[in-house]
């Protein structure tokens, strides 16, 4: 499995704007076991997104998508800087599937 757990900052006011947009282009997307979006409850500013894949290549795949491409030109006005990404290696939890069992 891969995952990434990573921090965007929204521009100042903008965050609930970038969460819906970020939400709104999950629902196809082949290979992903998980994709949590959340809220930082000490900087109204900053998401925190938790990711789970299949594999890395299904993550790059996933880049690529139509809906994702869409997703990404209307969240980047919205988007004041990456302040951390983090690759995992998932290995199981509370609503991880795993992948080689249905």
């Amino acid at each position: 499995m891969f995952g990434l757990i990573g921090k965007m900052r929204a521009q100042p006011g903008k965050r609930d704007e970038l969460i819906a947009i970020l939400l709104a282009s999950t629902d196809a997307m082949p290979g992903c076991l998980s994709y949590i979006v959340a809220e930082d409850p000490s900087d109204a500013d900053v998401i925190w997104i938790t990711e789970a894949w299949v594999d890395e290549a299904s993550h790059k795949a996933s880049l690529s998508l139509p809906a994702v491409q869409e997703a990404i030109g209307r969240a980047r006005p919205l988007i004041a800087g990456f302040d951390s990404s983090t690759p995992t290696v998932p290995v199981g939890g509370v609503g991880l599937a795993n992948p080689a069992t249905p």
